[in-house]
């Protein structure tokens, strides 16, 4: 076999063409703000990460981005670099507090156009105290209204979960945003995500659209991957994506040095796949 012909210099090639188009491929930014929520009950399924580089790869080119951290384990807090020990202002202050939001967002260190608005310890508590406030699923869409920093997109990263958080984040957004594992019992759980974004749409937000799906942790050597992968555009053709995520060393060990994978190793595949996903997202909406 030709040294030409090896599996991994193939790979380097087809990174080495991908990488050349993103770097002349033209971001358009929206129109109007596209407010993104990015949810799935099903823990583990790089719902956070997702939203983390797709912002990052947004941001660095030239979209304003703002990141709302509403799951109260703080990690795209954390992996964008924001503050959010007690005492903070964050988006809990805003929906409990009615804190103005641009008093509690501060910008990443990730981009210069990036900006979050992070998840405090103080949020884990938000679900009880949101359900006796009058007009509970309406406070986050209230805050976005009345922001006096406008944005080209607004990521809200959901916890796992269907309560009050993630109905507010459904009623704030526009868009909806789900990524799907390529892993056993993917779908599971997604019809019930479906139906209570039907519901939200139905009763409080009649402009709520599932937009994309976003598959993730795709391992090449199985063939259970590829099957989910084609069970899933099986269902929901128009809305997942062309780009999907590899399993990636590079994305698992971007968080610990602090970096998305977009800035940590800027060539891997694993950055690539979130930079052309980014691009997909931005030609939907343009």
């Amino acid at each position: 076999m030709n040294d030409k012909d090896t599996p991994i210099a193939s790979l380097l090639k087809n990174l080495t063409g991908k990488k050349k188009a993103l770097e002349s491929a033209e971001f358009p930014l929206p129109k109007n703000k596209r407010v993104i929520t990015v949810s799935n009950q099903k823990g583990g399924v790089g719902k956070t990460t997702s939203v983390v580089n797709i912002a990052v790869a947004l941001a660095k080119r030239g979209a304003k981005v703002l990141v709302i951290d509403l799951d109260p384990q703080g990690n795209a807090s954390t992996a964008l670099g924001i503050p959010h020990q007690s005492g903070v202002k964050g988006i809990y202050d805003v929906l409990i507090s009615e804190v103005p939001l641009n008093e509690a967002i501060y910008q990443s260190a990730e981009a210069e156009q990036l900006w979050c608005s992070p998840a405090t310890i103080d949020l884990a508590g938000a679900e009880i105290e949101l359900v006796d406030l009058k007009n509970r699923e309406l406070l986050l869409k209230h805050a976005l209204l009345n922001s006096e920093t406008e944005f080209d997109y607004v990521f809200i990263d959901c916890p796992p979960s269907l309560g009050l958080l993630t109905v507010n984040a459904l009623v704030a957004g526009s868009e909806v945003m789900i990524p799907i594992q390529c892993e056993y019992y993917a779908l599971e759980g997604l019809s019930q995500l479906v139906k209570t974004i039907a519901l939200v749409k139905a009763n409080l937000n009649p402009t709520l659209e599932l937009s994309t799906i976003l598959l993730t942790m795709f391992d090449n050597r199985t063939n259970l991957s590829a099957q989910v992968v084609e069970e899933v555009r099986e269902h929901f053709p128009e809305q997942t994506l062309d780009s999907v995520i590899p399993r990636s060393v590079r994305i698992s060990e971007a968080p610990s040095f602090g970096q998305s994978v977009i800035n940590y190793d800027p060539s891997s595949a694993g950055s690539i796949a979130y930079q052309e996903a980014a691009l997909e997202i931005a030609k939907k909406g343009a």
